[in-house]
Parts: structure tokens; sequence; C-alpha cells
């Protein structure tokens, strides 16, 4: 290889900071989002009471059921000490549809409250991003130690945090196009079976998008760190005139 084929220190330095900057961004939303076990974790009740009822066309059955693997997929979580965030979002999910099924006699009714989670959502995202607070940004500031601290002193992730807010509120209202006209006018068999299928890819395209989004982004400022080296030199400074 020629010298001038060779990279310099500071390219080596800045793709070493790339690869950093993609690994720690990989690793945030992993932890925001639970991974592909959270995706799993909330898809697999729904899954259960949709074959459920196809086989018994029994709802109190099929919610049951639903709810007990929910369960027991948060005893797991919590027998391995992993995080319980995901796993009791997903128990109190299902638990509401299984009670609101149960109450009104309408199996569909045990997807409603999801649908109508997810449609919230995306309204949330969406009116976010043009208020000029993307939820994406304050969803994940904290978790990159960063705070809000995006929105005054770093443009760049701002930009990222606002395209990724676009990305999921258009991905969400798109999926909510699908199933909403199923609730309201297919069967429960039609609706479980659609929704278990749009239960993982959109969310993988989601959490992509964002990947890419903030992979592209200037690195956070760790606000965190910054008082820190606050405090350490207010000491110091306390220290000297002593």
């Amino acid at each position: 290889m020629s010298s001038i084929d060779k990279p310099t220190d500071h390219q080596a330095a800045h793709g070493a900071r790339d690869a950093d900057s993609r690994a720690a961004t990989e690793a945030a939303l992993f932890e925001a989002f639970g991974g592909v076990r959270g995706m799993v974790e909330t898809t697999v009740p729904g899954l259960v009471f949709v074959a459920i009822y196809t086989v018994k066309r029994d709802i109190h059955i099929a919610a049951i059921a639903a709810l007990g693997l929910s369960l027991l997929l948060g005893l797991a979580r919590l027998v391995r000490k992993d995080t319980l965030k995901h796993a009791f979002s997903g128990v109190f999910g299902v638990a509401f549809g299984a009670v609101f099924a149960m109450m009104s006699g309408d199996a569909k009714n045990f997807y409603l409250p999801g649908m109508l989670y997810s449609l919230g959502l995306a309204v949330a995202y969406i009116v976010s991003a043009v208020a000029g607070y993307p939820l994406m940004g304050l969803i994940l500031g904290p978790v990159f130690k960063e705070n809000l601290s995006w929105r005054t002193r770093n443009p760049g992730r701002k930009k990222a945090y606002t395209k990724a807010s676009w990305a999921w509120g258009l991905i969400l209202l798109a999926k909510s196009a699908v199933l909403f006209p199923l609730y309201w006018w297919g069967d429960v068999t039609q609706l479980g079976w659609v929704k278990v299928a749009l239960g993982i890819p959109p969310m993988l395209l989601s959490v992509y998008l964002t990947w890419i989004f903030l992979s592209k982004a200037p690195p956070p400022i760790d606000v965190f760190a910054e008082m820190e080296e606050a405090e350490r030199a207010e000491r110091e400074a306390k220290a000297a005139t002593r």
C-alpha cells in the first residue's frame, strides 16, 4: 500500500469515533426499546390470544392464556434480573385488553387498547416534531446523558431526532390505517393475525431509521460529565483559595 492509500492518524481517529458513536447509538436504542426480546414479548401474547380464540372461540380462555403468558415473560425477566420497564408495560397492555374484551364480550376489543395507544403515539411523534420538541429526543436524551442539550447546543442532533420522530409517527400511522378498518369491518381472526404480522417489522424499521439518523448526527453532549467537571473545578478553586 502506498503512502497515499494509508489512512492518516486523523482519519483513523475519526473512524474510531464514528464506530464508537454507532455502537453507543445501537446500545441506547436497545435499552430504550427493549431490543428484539422486548418486541417479541409485546407480540407473542397477541399471537396466543388469536390462536386460541381461532380454535376455541372462547374470549375468556384466550384472554386468560395471553395474560398468563405475559406474566410469565415478566417473571422470567425478574428472575434474570433484567430491566422490568418493558415487561411491566407489556403486562399492563395485555391485562387492559383482556379485561376490555371479556367485559365487552367482543374479542376484537382485546386489540383495541394497543391500537389506540399506537395511534396516539403516532400523533404525539408528529405533533412534537412540528412543535420543535421531537419526542424521540425526549425519550433518548436521558439515555445518551444529553438531556435537552440537543435543543439549543447541538442542532445536528435535534435535526436527527426530528427526522426519527417523523419516521416513527408516519410508520405508526400507516400501521393504524391498516388495523382500524379491520377492527371496524373485519373479523377478530383477520384483525388478530394482521396485528401480529405488523407487530415487529414496523418497529424494526423505525428503530433502524432512528439508528441511521443518529449515527450520522454529531455525538451527544454529556451534560452529566460537564456537571461533574464543573463541580470538580469548583472544589479545586475553593481548595486553592484556602
